[in-house]
């Protein structure tokens, strides 16, 4: 069999980088973001949950619970949800502590998330914060709350998911899937403050379109 022609070679090779690069970025990703530990000595104002499951709240409340912070704030909660039905259903030791507990109802992703604990802390004039969302996620999190707060200090407590043994992620049915599309999300978190230095600000196209420029028609 003839071998196939230099410049083929080449293509096919080139073809082939951006593939390798997306899988040793994924890779990096993943053992990244099971990497990262509870650090229960770093001393926190505040313990904020990324809603998005049961362990995630029952994770922050046990935290808030044991007297790591002084007030737990829950950011991303649904309009709909009743304040006492979700202690209700937290037990106990939620309805004991409402009174410190925060629900922030503005967010509606993990940027939004960042923006809305970003203004709550900065009412509360607090330094420091224990960041709980599920493990996958953690790194988006601490990414987009560190463009938030630059000035904040941000301890990670990442949530594993009583039945995903964290060595074998790939066990766990449509866990690839989960972990691709967060990887995908993370990379789109990464590159956002690119995109927006090229592109231009909605207000000012705003304030050049025709119906308003010159007194113009509104």
């Amino acid at each position: 069999m003839r071998p196939l022609p230099r410049p083929l070679r080449r293509l096919g090779l080139l073809a082939l980088a951006p593939v390798v690069l997306w899988l040793g970025g994924l890779a990096v990703f993943v053992v990244s973001s099971l990497s990262i530990r509870f650090d229960p000595s770093v001393p926190t104002d505040a313990i904020v949950v990324l809603t998005g499951g049961r362990l995630r709240l029952e994770t922050g409340l046990h935290l808030f619970t044991t007297g790591s912070a002084k007030k737990l704030f829950i950011s991303g909660v649904n309009q709909r949800v009743d304040r006492d039905d979700l202690l209700r259903a937290l037990g106990p030791a939620a309805e004991r502590a409402a009174c410190c507990i925060v629900l922030g109802r503005e967010a509606d992703n993990t940027f939004g998330n960042a923006r809305e604990t970003a203004s709550w802390m900065h009412e509360e004039g607090y330094t420091s914060l224990r960041l709980v969302t599920s493990w996958y996620h953690m790194r988006r999190g601490l990414l987009e709350f560190g463009r938030a707060m630059p000035q904040v200090t941000i301890a990670a407590q990442p949530v594993f998911a009583q039945h995903l043994d964290p060595e074998r992620w790939w066990s766990w049915r449509g866990a690839p899937l989960l972990i691709i599309g967060e990887y995908h999300k993370y990379l789109a978190a990464w590159i956002r403050p690119a995109l927006n230095a090229i592109s231009p600000p909605t207000a000012a196209l705003e304030k050049q379109s025709p119906g308003t420029a010159e007194g113009g028609q509104r």
